[in-house]
C-alpha cells in the first residue's frame, strides 16, 4: 500500500488546512476517516471471501480424493467377492460331481422300512430301560421277590418273634 509516515501526514494536514480552511477541516477529516474505515472493512471482507473460496476449493479436492479412493476400495472389494463366489461355486460343482459318483450304489429306504425300523427301535429302548440288572436292584433295595399283602402282614406282624403257623 501507500507508505505514509508521520512527516507525510503532517505535510498533507498543513496543505489541507491552507486549502480547505480551519472551519471545514474537522468535517473533512471526519469524512476521510469514515471513508478510510469503509475501505479497510471492504478490503478485509474481500480477503475473507477469497480465503473461504480457497478453503472450499481445498475441501472439494479432498472430497474428490476421498470419493475416488472409496470407489476404488468398493471396486476392489466387489472384485474379491466375485472371485470368491466363483471359486465357491466351482468347489460346490466339483463336490456334487464327486458325491454323485459315490452315491450311485446307495438306495433310499421306503416308508414302510423306516416305520419298521422305528418300531424296532422303540421296542429295544423299552426293553433296555425296563429291565434292570440284579446288582442294581440289590443296591437300590428293589424287591426281587414279591409277596402278597396277607403274607407280608403275617410275616412282619408286630409283637411276634416268629411267624405264626396256620396248622400248628
Amino acid at each position: 500500500m501507500i507508505d505514509l509516515g508521520l512527516t507525510k501526514i503532517a505535510l498533507i494536514g498543513a496543505v489541507a488546512l491552507v486549502v480547505i480552511g480551519p472551519e471545514r477541516l474537522p468535517a473533512v477529516a471526519r469524512m476521510a476517516g469514515t471513508l478510510f474505515g469503509r475501505a479497510q472493512r471492504y478490503i478485509s471482507n474481500v480477503k475473507a471471501e477469497v480465503n473461504r473460496e480457497m478453503q472450499m476449493e481445498e475441501l472439494r479436492k479432498m472430497q474428490d480424493n476421498i470419493v475416488s479412493s472409496a470407489n476404488d476400495l468398493n471396486k476392489s472389494v466387489a472384485d474379491d467377492i466375485a472371485e470368491a463366489e466363483h471359486d465357491f461355486s466351482k468347489a460346490i460343482a466339483e463336490a456334487n460331481q464327486a458325491f454323485v459318483g459315490v452315491n450311485e450304489g446307495l438306495r433310499v429306504p421306503s416308508e414302510s422300512e423306516i416305520a419298521a425300523k422305528q418300531r424296532d427301535f422303540r421296542k429295544k429302548k423299552l426293553t433296555q430301560n425296563s429291565s434292570l440288572p440284579m446288582w442294581f436292584k440289590r443296591k437300590t433295595g428293589r424287591r426281587t421277590r414279591v409277596i402278597s399283602a396277607a403274607a407280608r402282614v403275617l410275616r412282619y406282624r408286630p409283637g411276634r418273634s416268629k411267624p405264626a403257623r396256620f396248622f400248628s
